[in-house]
């Protein structure tokens, strides 16, 4: 039996190619707010004043729990974190 091999490990889990995609952009987005929060030093309840969500949010955000969360809440979450999210586009494998 042939091994199947997967880009990442939402192409393997995900039912279709958009599902993969989304969660791919949604988990490198949440990476790089847990990584904001570790690097200020901040508590959940301060890194939810800054995002403009409630502590349970981020407490959601750092355990991971991607499928909570919108592409779009992902984005205002960085852009108010002083990132600058970007999309970038190349094509399939």
């Amino acid at each position: 039996m042939k091994k199947q091999r997967f880009q990442s490990v939402w192409d393997a889990i995900e039912d279709t190619p958009q599902q993969a995609a989304s969660m791919r952009a949604r988990s490198e987005l949440i990476i790089q707010l847990i990584e904001i929060i570790k690097k200020r030093g901040m508590t959940q309840a301060e890194a939810a004043k800054l995002f403009g969500v409630t502590q349970p949010r981020v407490s959601d955000l750092t355990r991971g729990k991607v499928e909570l969360f919108s592409l779009d809440t992902l984005v205002d979450m960085a852009a108010v974190a002083g990132l600058a999210p970007q999309v970038k586009i190349k094509r399939a494998a």
